[in-house]
């Protein structure tokens, strides 16, 4: 079994190699300038690579995208394995990246947040206190309330 430190390399070079490639060497049109290699996670083995991507652009892209990296994966894991060097080279599993959507739903909700507080502020800007303005009692005070009742 490799290190961290082996495996942390070999995926940062699959992410470089798939990148160029992608750019450069591969001729599917389906793949184009939509696709941006986020992340790439090797196993402690160094036998399955995984390739995380996005596409910019509508579901119809991410579609297509997703079936030029598998008509692809071929090409791209004979690149790497020539860049690599290594005795085995690893299997590449493409996974659509999820970070695009989760940024816009955290977004979408922080925009909820911020028109909740921005409501609630307007709404309070006039009111009044239910009760005293300093609701607590003092210590000196609660003596002489006792005195005044007696």
């Amino acid at each position: 079994m490799a290190d961290n430190a082996r495996a942390k390399k070999l995926a940062d070079l699959i992410r470089e190699v798939v990148a160029q490639k992608l750019q450069r060497g591969v001729k599917d049109p389906r793949l184009g300038t939509h696709v941006t290699i986020t992340d790439t996670r090797v196993t402690g083995d160094l036998r399955e690579a995984t390739v995380f991507y996005t596409v910019y652009g509508d579901d119809e892209d991410r579609a297509s995208a997703a079936a030029g990296l598998e008509s692809a994966k071929g090409v791209l894991r004979s690149a790497v394995g020539r860049a690599a060097g290594t005795k085995f080279t690893p299997t590449l599993t493409f996974v659509a990246d999820a970070l695009p959507e989760n940024a816009k739903t955290i977004e979408d909700l922080l925009d909820k947040a911020r028109a909740s507080d921005a409501q609630v502020r307007e709404v309070s800007s006039g009111a009044q206190y239910a009760g005293e303005a300093d609701p607590y009692k003092k210590p000196g005070e609660e003596d002489d309330e006792d005195a005044a009742a007696e």
